[in-house]
């Protein structure tokens, strides 16, 4: 079995080579930038460069993608050609050559607008059947990304599973003002209760989506870290998160005062992973219980995997207000 990577130098393209490599599978990655990993460099919206890369393939995990942080620097014409021309251009060729699994990376950001919280309902609880309202173009093009996907499978038949991801980067936050309150450790341990996912469970659902996809043909699923809360929390979430999680974990507070942490005082969404866990057979390990227990043995609570990808960056060069264009 053959399987093709796209976005093969970026941070889930590298964890799945590393990972597949370690099961002996025989892959091909490829990116618009060389990488380790990358044994072909082009341009996915260049047609004859997918039907060259794609030669031999029974599986595509195709992950690559302009993301957010690439609004300011990248057109909208960009989004476009990466995220719609050559999702466009890899599907043909999978239906061409017969290909048994097509794995999409999508992303919680589809939801966009959809997820604002009101006062009235707190917290807005994020399931697949979550209309999106995307608010940019990068949700824009993601949708529409998806729903040629779905077309696929439609019309041609072919297994297709979409894998909204929450946050897994390594990256500082887009957010200035949240990197200056708070820790980046910190931040992100925080997000593993609602909204972030360690980029080693992001990937065993790759894989687990490769063995599902022929027996469900089409579908779409939300990939993030188990979520303590349910839905009765979610209008005190809004208001008192740190009451809520303190309810759920006990030693919370004593343990982040040790680290001279902070819980973030509102949480306005949660993701929640349920089907994904149920339909996949998805058991992501690297929860928030998991950050706990991990800062009482004071270990470093990021898997092995996320240690070793780290921060790859979006940009080659810096910018004025820090990491981010604004």
């Amino acid at each position: 079995m053959k399987i093709l990577i796209t976005g093969s130098s970026g941070h889930l393209g590298t964890a799945l080579a590393i990972e597949l490599a370690k099961k002996n599978h025989q892959f091909v990655g490829i990116d618009i930038k060389a990488g380790k990993f990358t044994n072909k460099v082009g341009d996915l919206a260049d047609k004859k460069f997918v039907q060259d890369a794609m030669k031999g393939v029974d599986i595509v995990l195709h992950t690559a993608t302009l993301h957010k942080p690439h609004i300011v620097t990248h057109t909208k014409q960009d989004f476009i050609a990466t995220n719609i021309t050559g999702t466009l251009n890899l599907l043909e060729s999978a239906v061409h050559l017969n290909i048994k699994a097509f794995i999409f990376t999508s992303t919680t950001s589809v939801f966009g607008d959809a997820m604002r919280p009101t006062a009235k309902g707190g917290a807005v609880w994020v399931t697949e059947n979550l209309v999106p309202i995307p608010k940019n173009i990068y949700g824009i093009t993601k949708i529409a990304a998806e729903n040629l996907c779905q077309l696929f499978h439609r019309n041609h038949q072919l297994p297709c599973l979409i894998l909204r991801t929450s946050r897994f980067f390594a990256e500082a936050d887009d957010d200035k003002l949240l990197r200056t309150t708070y820790e980046d450790a910190n931040i992100k341990a925080n997000e593993l209760l609602y909204r972030r996912a360690d980029i080693q469970d992001v990937v065993d659902a790759h894989l687990l989506a490769i063995e599902k996809a022929p027996s469900i043909g089409f579908d779409k699923y939300i990939i993030s870290a188990t979520t303590p809360f349910t839905q009765k929390d979610l209008v005190a979430l809004n208001s008192n998160a740190p009451k809520i999680v303190k309810s759920n974990y006990s030693n919370f507070s004593i343990t982040y005062t040790n680290r001279k942490w902070k819980m973030f005082l509102t949480i306005g969404r949660v993701y929640v992973n349920e089907k994904a866990r149920k339909e996949l057979g998805w058991q992501p390990k690297y929860d928030f219980a998991w950050v706990l227990a991990c800062l009482d043995k004071g270990i470093d609570y990021r898997s092995p995997l996320a240690i070793k990808i780290g921060a790859k960056g979006y940009h080659a060069e810096e910018f004025k207000d820090g990491p981010y264009p604004v």
